[in-house]
């Protein structure tokens, strides 16, 4: 597989233009920003997120944790991270643990981290350990235009 489905299918109906990167696996985000050589900064990790209403995601750059707490407060709710198995039943077409960061093509909120907003250029998971999707600063505006923008991360 080079692109999950589900993610082919959003970015194709959005008209969202990308490049498939490939690169040596890895399952880390860090780890795979530095097989792919480029900066953790510009590569955009999803982390599935789950309250008690539901799923969202949280997309950060890999050179960044995520702040619970600061989310927690903003969306007036308790978040945890979701466990591996919620991830795996919910985007099912990818691989275990290859989670694209575009909720919104799994029918769930984004919350995207602002310094991703500054990137020319971002990666994300191509929904397997050994492809990315490389996109432009237009694209990226585009794929999360109905997402809300916040600092919601910390360097590691």
């Amino acid at each position: 597989m080079s692109i999950a489905p589900r993610l082919q299918r959003f970015m194709e109906k959005n008209g969202i233009d990308y490049e498939i990167m490939p690169h040596d696996r890895e399952v880390v985000a860090s780890k795979i920003a530095q097989a792919a050589h480029i900066s953790g900064n510009a590569m955009a990790k999803g982390v599935l997120l789950k309250s008690d209403h539901g799923y969202m995601m949280a997309v950060v750059p890999a050179s960044h944790h995520v702040d619970l707490q600061t989310l927690s407060h903003r969306a007036h709710e308790r978040l945890g991270l979701a466990t591996e198995a919620e991830a795996c039943s919910i985007f099912d077409d990818c691989d275990a643990g290859a989670v694209p960061a575009c909720g919104s093509a799994y029918g769930m909120p984004m919350i995207i981290d602002t310094s991703l907003d500054d990137q020319d250029e971002l990666y994300l998971e191509a929904g397997d350990h050994r492809n990315l999707l490389h996109i432009d600063r237009q694209a990226f505006a585009k794929l999360t235009a109905d997402s809300e923008h916040a600092r919601i991360s910390r360097p590691h």
